[in-house]
């Protein structure tokens, strides 16, 4: 898999598509819904349900997924939460990282953040083994590695440290072996946990709300994975942008799609993740929503989500 090729002559049209252009499109976005009413997908491509991947008979090394954008509340913990335990229903054993500091990730899943080993302790040295910090959740064969409001710290202690991009990839090196996939969480920046995260991962996946200001910082995004690529990790591939909390009632929602896969093509992911209120309910109930409620679309949608990600290949 590869980076989309010139990104940067695409990007500036759907960063600076203001709200306005965006309603412009309004008759051909219609007159294309009318044309694949039935037959196609939110993406303007054919439905089609990925196929269930058979149980893996052995497990490692992981292939290690950065979920990263720098704007807030875009779907990145829940992705994080809910793919995560939809690769593990079918058979992957799957790794959770909680690299922000709120903690989101970790008390999504039940986990206590606090008196407890986290991800801070690894990578500022108070910690030297890793598998000390990993916790098991209510979901089997997915582990989690949380956080709490001390990782905000560690970019000031890191600061100074030599190769300190590299250090949450040597942290992980020491667990990949026994895990398929690795999920990290990462916060909301572009900062030195941010990069730390990209060197570690050998793919980045984008959750992207479907909303005009989500779309202004995917050209940031996308400069400050090319440079990690140039400087610091050669390896790591663009896995998808996911679309989340879509609603396909709204024209707008649809237009900011639209430009989206205008731009990145066959990078953006067939799946798209709904708007719904179950999440927050999953939340508090400290689960999954493939747990909480697996009936629910956006359940479905993220063990589509999963399959999608196997059949890429960017997961085992």
């Amino acid at each position: 898999m590869t980076a989309p090729r010139d990104t940067s002559a695409v990007l500036p049209d759907v960063a600076e598509t203001s709200p306005a252009r965006l309603s412009n499109s309004k008759n051909s976005n219609s007159n294309n819904s009318d044309k694949s009413a039935g037959k196609l997908g939110p993406t303007g491509k054919p439905l089609r349900d990925f196929p269930e991947p058979p149980h893996l008979k052995s497990h490692g090394p992981a292939r290690i997924i950065a979920l990263c954008n720098q704007k807030g509340g875009v779907g990145k913990t829940t992705t994080t939460i809910n793919l995560g335990a939809s690769l593990a229903a079918y058979g992957r054993r799957v790794l959770a990282v909680d690299f922000d500091p709120q903690g989101a990730l970790s008390a999504g899943l039940g986990v206590q953040t606090h008196d407890v080993p986290n991800i801070y302790d690894l990578l500022i040295g108070n910690l030297k083994d890793a598998k000390q910090a990993i916790v098991e959740t209510g979901v089997p064969d997915l582990h989690v590695i949380p956080a709490n409001i001390d990782l905000s710290a560690a970019e000031v202690h890191l600061v100074n440290e030599v190769a300190r991009e590299q250090i949450l990839a040597r942290v992980l090196r020491q667990v990949a072996d026994d895990y398929d996939v690795i999920l990290i969480d990462c916060q909301p920046s572009l900062g030195l946990l941010t990069v730390n995260a990209l060197t570690a991962a050998h793919g980045v996946l984008i959750p992207l709300e479907a909303e005009y200001f989500a779309l202004r910082g995917v050209a940031l995004l996308i400069e400050t994975i090319d440079k990690v690529r140039d400087r610091l990790n050669p390896a790591i591939e663009l896995d998808g942008i996911l679309t989340t909390m879509f609603d396909s009632r709204t024209l707008h929602a649809r237009e900011v799609l639209e430009r989206v896969v205008e731009a990145f093509d066959e990078k953006v992911l067939e799946t798209v993740i709904g708007r719904t209120v179950k999440f927050p309910d999953a939340s508090v109930a400290g689960a999954p929503i493939t747990e909480f409620a697996p009936e629910h679309a956006a359940a479905k949608a993220y063990k589509q989500l999963a399959r999608e990600l196997i059949f890429r290949g960017a997961a085992a």
